[in-house]
């Protein structure tokens, strides 16, 4: 499937695996993907990310994804939906940090030197770029870029969709900036 990746395509990939380093992470996920997505310039999938608003709110898109990362990869959906159960994901995740340590929810303990290697690809990342297959064959495109990366994040539910939502940024949305108006609602038929 690779080989039917752009050159900004790849580097998205690549720079997903260089997000997960820097963070600790033993696998690349879906978040990754989305970091990686919002360091890229001159691309597709910056274009629409900047047509809609992205200067401005790509901070905070980090540090939700942080907090969704804190929260063992919870969304905020999931989190309100235990609280409406009784359950307290912040007194949870605040008792196992005082015990493990700090982002020890997220897989971030700094005592996991056994482990050494390539990052493996976790089922949820295969799923968005599995996805972004589908929706460049959809569109007829021939190569898959990295705008079809990000639709596939906004096309699934997870922290990337709800996040990117949270600050206008869906699926519908990203189909009209890339390719025009009335696109969304033929596809969405």
């Amino acid at each position: 499937m690779f080989e039917r990746f752009t050159k900004d395509a790849r580097a998205v990939v690549t720079g997903a695996v260089e997000q997960a380093e820097r963070g600790g992470a033993q696998t690349v996920d879906a978040g990754h993907l989305l970091l990686a997505l919002l360091d890229r310039e001159g691309s597709r999938a910056s274009f629409a990310l900047a047509a809609l608003g992205g200067g401005q709110w790509l901070e905070s898109v980090r540090l939700a994804l942080g907090e969704a990362q804190r929260r063992g990869g919870l969304s905020q959906a999931e989190t309100d939906a235990l609280a409406g159960l009784g359950i307290d994901v912040g007194e949870i995740v605040a008792r196992v940090e005082e015990v493990h340590g700090v982002g020890a929810m997220a897989g971030d303990r700094k005592d996991k030197g056994w482990w050494s290697g390539r990052r493996s690809i976790s089922r949820e990342a295969k799923d968005v770029l599995e996805r972004s297959l589908r929706i460049a064959v959809a569109r007829r495109d021939r190569h898959i870029g990295d705008e079809h990366i990000l639709l596939a994040l906004t096309s699934r539910p997870g922290v990337p969709a709800e996040v990117l939502a949270d600050h206008g940024v869906t699926y519908e949305a990203l189909t009209r900036v890339l390719y025009g108006e009335g696109e969304a609602e033929a596809e969405a038929g």
